[in-house]
Formats: structure tokens, C-alpha cells, sequence
């Protein structure tokens, strides 16, 4: 039997679409765009950005209905100590023995500042991260009104960590603002955890053994650049190999220049120029090779690292058929972390991040950038649709940061998908885990 014409054009569709997603993201390489935004090289610790594309119109006669959303915490400062200590204690040390060069001594300032802004709140949300969630609330509200009527109800939940909490409270915040008739209810409980933050014994010890297995060593060793860098800051090699670790302090320093972007001392200084763009570039190669291990479809880990977030796709699958079901708009806003937005983007496959990818050294060039999925503030967005309230024929597009994203389902109307291919796709998937 051969595949009807419509059937054909679909899939010719789908693959046009996702060539050209994939030659759009090829057709500028990390190295080019770190050099051009130092702040990509942060990986996690980049600070959001707002949307620059505009959203294609809905099918003729949709209209948006219902929202199902999962936004990362905004900016937040480093959630450890040793993070910030140990590279100020390097210095201090070389500083006391008068092992620094000028640009050592200025840094080592720069640090004790950063330190101090940070004492007391470790892991706590910045002021950035509170405006980021109010303006992609704004955003969300405006680019959707129809969602957010008078009559609309939303269920917005969080993790129990104060970040997040004190997240969704700034977003929900600024949709009463906009609307003070919406109806709205709000929780962060452990009850919810086993979808908002899963604790999966069947797969993180997994990626623990993974990260210290001898590929990753071997990709990192390949892309160490750490001596350099203590060079410009200590006037002595025999005290640097002696008495100093120069890939963990590189480690830990990275992170600390990383996210002042998050901070208001951003508006300040920066650490970046202690770093030559090229340093910068093989830092974040790293990064994104540990978090595609970690928490990406890496055959190192089997592929399975995404299955982390089954109970929470489940979950989105379950809330959307419920409120497909109301006669009025609703939403459903959940707030935790880029250790779900990640892995769960790599179970959707949204814009082909479910690749399965064996040699690290391939990762950018096949378009697996890491600072594209989990910026501070990241959200997954799906935008329901529907002709009436009787319509049956449901459909929905995926927003990835608030951009329009692919999914790995056959469509002539991208970016949008019926529902009900979604549904029984997803849950095939989800049913098929373990077997």
C-alpha cells in the first residue's frame, strides 16, 4: 500500500522544518557566538534573554485556551560556599606570599567584593531574577490575553526551594496586576515533588558514575586551558604547580564570573577579562559536555537521563486533558529547576535535543548548545488552541524560552500540532520506559 499524498506532504513538511531549524543553528558556531556574547559561555548561569522572534499567527479560527508551563527560578546567586571560596582563599594565599601579578591583585579585589554581596544568601533569587519572572508573566499575558479573562483560573505550583517559591510569587504578582479578577491558586509542597523535582534512584546514580568515567576525563583534559589563566593572575609557575590546583580553581573561578550577570553587581564589573575569549570557549565546551552526560540523551548514560522527567510528562499530559475539558481559560504554572527543563526538553526532543550524539567532540557541531535550553529563568510553554469550547480537534504549539519550538510529530501547520498526536505519541514513549 503506498502513503497517501496528504500523508506524504506532511512528512516532507516536517523534514523541511527541522532542516532548516538545524542549518539556522549550524549556520553560526558557539565559538562565533560566545566571542560575540561573552555571557553564552555561563551555560546554566546565563542570565535570560527575552524573545527576539515573532510568534507565527494560529490556524484560522484557533485561539489560545489554555497554558501548561515549566519555568526554571530566575537569576539567582551560587548556591555554594566553596564556589566562591576557594578561589578567593587561592588568591589570599598567593597574595600573602606575595605571588601575584597586578592583574592577580585586582582580581583578588573583585572577588572579595563578589564574595561580600553574596554572604547570607547562597542560592537566593537576585533582584534580576524576580523582573525576569514578572516580564515573561507580561509577556505571556500579552502575547495569550484570550487565557487570562476574567473568568480564567490558574494552578501555579512550585519546588520547595525558596528560589522558586519566591519565582512564581513574582510572576503570579504581575498577572493580578494585569488582571486583578483572575482566579488563583498557589502551592509548594513536598506532595508535588514527585513530578516537580523527581528524586529518581533508578537513574541519577547513574550519571554520577558517568561524569567521573573516562570519556568525559578525557574530553575535559583535551579542553583544559586552566594554566594560562593562573599565569596571568600568579607571578610564580613553581608556586602554581606546587601549591596550586589549577583546573579546580579554574573550575570554581569560571562559575564565579559566570554569574555575576546575575547580580546587580553586574552594573559593576565583570571577571571576564581575565579570561582570553578562546579560555572562555573551551570552559563552556565543558560544561556542555557534562550537562549533555548528566541530564541530556547521552548513549553514555544510555539514553535514559530524560526519563528522569516521565512523572512530570505524565503529569502535563494528565492537567491538559483535564482543563481541555473546562468550559473556561485556565493555566497551569509550575516553577523548579534547569535540572527538569533540560532533561524534559531532551524527552520532547524539542528542536531535535533528544539527539543521541556518541563522540562529545560533535556536540556543537550537530547543534547541542546548552546555553539555547537552561538559562536562569528558562521555561517550556505549551499554547493549547481551539475553534470553540465543543472543538474536539485541539491544537497547541511548544514555546522553548518563548520561542517556537519543534517537536518530533508530523505536521502541515508548524508550529503547530494536533493534540491528540501528541497524547498518543509521548505515552507510547512513556509506557515503552523499562521495557
Amino acid at each position: 500500500m503506498h502513503p497517501k499524498p496528504e500523508m506524504m506532504m506532511r512528512k516532507t513538511a516536517t523534514i523541511l522544518i527541522l532542516t532548516c531549524l538545524l542549518a539556522t543553528a549550524a549556520a553560526q558556531s558557539a565559538k562565533d557566538e560566545i566571542a560575540s556574547n561573552l555571557r553564552l559561555s555561563a551555560s546554566n548561569f546565563m542570565a535570560y534573554m527575552a524573545p527576539q522572534k515573532p510568534l507565527t499567527a494560529a490556524p484560522e479560527g484557533m485561539k489560545p485556551f489554555y497554558i501548561s508551563h515549566y519555568g526554571r527560578h530566575g537569576s539567582r546567586f551560587l548556591t555554594n560556599a566553596n564556589e566562591y571560596d576557594y578561589p578567593l582563599n587561592a588568591l589570599r594565599h598567593a597574595d600573602s606570599l606575595g605571588k601575584l601579578t597586578p592583574l592577580g591583585k585586582n582580581v583578588l579585589s573583585r572577588l572579595q567584593i563578589i564574595r561580600q554581596e553574596a554572604q547570607g544568601r547562597l542560592g537566593d533569587l537576585t533582584p534580576l531574577g524576580a523582573e525576569q519572572q514578572k516580564q515573561i508573566a507580561r509577556r505571556m499575558y500579552e502575547r495569550f490575553p484570550q487565557v487570562f479573562t476574567d473568568e480564567a483560573t490558574i494552578d501555579a505550583k512550585s519546588t520547595i526551594v525558596v528560589r522558586c517559591i519566591l519565582s512564581m510569587e513574582n510572576a503570579l504578582q504581575q498577572l493580578l496586576i494585569l488582571n486583578p479578577r483572575l482566579t488563583i491558586a498557589h502551592d509548594a509542597s513536598q506532595h508535588d515533588m514527585y513530578y516537580m523535582n523527581q528524586d529518581d534512584p533508578e537513574l541519577w546514580p547513574q550519571k554520577t558514575e558517568m561524569l567521573s568515567a573516562v570519556p568525559f576525563q578525557e574530553f575535559c583534559n583535551r579542553h583544559d586551558r586552566s594554566l594560562p589563566l593562573l599565569q596571568r593572575l600568579v607571578n610564580d609557575t613553581a608556586y602554581i604547580s606546587q601549591s596550586m590546583n589549577p583546573t579546580r580553581f579554574t573550575y570554581s573561578f569560571f562559575k564565579v564570573a559566570s554569574n555575576i550577570q546575575n547580580t546587580e553587581l553586574r552594573k559593576h564589573l565583570t571577571l571576564y577579562d581575565a579570561f582570553t575569549d578562546e579560555e572562555l570557549y573551551q570552559n563552556w565546551l565543558r560544561e556542555n559536555a557534562r550537562f549533555y552526560i548528566g541530564f541530556g540523551p547521552s548513549p553514555l548514560t544510555h539514553g535514559l537521563q530524560p526519563f528522569t522527567q516521565r512523572n512530570l510528562l505524565r503529569q502535563i499530559i494528565l492537567e491538559a486533558d483535564s482543563c481541555i475539558a473546562l468550559k473556561h481559560p485556565s493555566a497551569s504554572l509550575r516553577f523548579g529547576h534547569e535540572t527538569v527543563i533540560l532533561p524534559l526538553t531532551c524527552l520532547l526532543n524539542l528542536n531535535n535535543y533528544g539527539e543521541q550524539i556518541t563522540d562529545l567532540e560533535q556536540l556543537e557541531r550537530k547543534g547541542w548548545r546548552n546555553y539555547r535550553i537552561f538559562p536562569m529563568a528558562a521555561n517550556i510553554q505549551f499554547i493549547f488552541y481551539r475553534r470553540h469550547q465543543r472543538d474536539t480537534d485541539v491544537m497547541f504549539k511548544v514555546l522553548l524560552n518563548e520561542e517556537e519550538a519543534s517537536l518530533p510529530l508530523k505536521t502541515s501547520t508548524f508550529p503547530y500540532y494536533r493534540w491528540r498526536d501528541f497524547r498518543e505519541y509521548f505515552l507510547k514513549l512513556l509506557d515503552g520506559y523499562g521495557k
